[in-house]
């Protein structure tokens, strides 16, 4: 029953739409009506509002890892900690307060990761850094750090179940950019820092 409830908690807490608290807070339109119309902190900061995206980037992050933390101080199993992990993460990316249609995760799987072992949220981080700062595409990034975290969880950790739910972030992840991809490969993706468009 314990787990139950922190699955469901975790799900509700991923379902938070920070996006769309910080477009209230910063007297922003709705960032789904603009841009790649996701409620995520890359499309709010083509609104131009900095502190808007880094609010909406911080408060998804931050509710991948306090999900997993709080879970993993309460003495759950690595197996219910896994499941929390994922709860979170499908919170943000099916949102009840939203009709079921979030953002990408990216933040929030960086928030996970990073509970679940600092230094494997770090690595894929600084590869997502890497790629952004390198192509200054947000969506080629998140491809490459989602395909990579799941070598570095095998590297870090062998053949646990964390790789399991790590594969599945993954999987989710490159998913849920497949448009992404196909306007990356057509040369028609916007670049971080490109306005809105109406």
């Amino acid at each position: 029953m314990q787990t139950a409830l922190a699955i469901l908690a975790a799900y509700l807490l991923g379902s938070v739409p920070f996006a769309m608290i910080a477009s209230k807070l910063f007297g922003l339109a709705d960032p789904r009506t603009y841009g790649s119309g996701n409620p995520g902190a890359t499309n709010v900061l083509r609104s131009g509002n900095k502190k808007a995206a880094l609010f909406t980037l911080i408060g998804d992050a931050l509710k991948g890892w306090v999900a997993v933390f709080v879970a993993q101080q309460f003495g759950f199993s690595e197996t219910a900690v896994g499941l929390v992990a994922l709860a979170v993460f499908c919170g943000h990316l099916f949102p009840v307060f939203l009709k079921f249609k979030g953002g990408k995760g990216v933040a929030t799987a960086a928030g996970v990761l990073l509970a679940l072992d600092p230094l494997l949220g770090l690595a894929v981080l600084g590869t997502w850094l890497f790629v952004a700062f390198a192509s200054r595409y947000s969506s080629a990034a998140a491809v490459l750090a989602a395909a990579l975290a799941p070598v570095y969880t095998v590297l870090m950790h062998g053949g646990n179940g964390m790789v399991i739910v790590v594969g599945i972030i993954a999987l989710a992840l490159i998913g849920k950019h497949w448009q992404n991809i196909q306007r990356l490969l057509a040369g028609k993706e916007s670049k971080i820092g490109s306005k809105k468009k109406p």
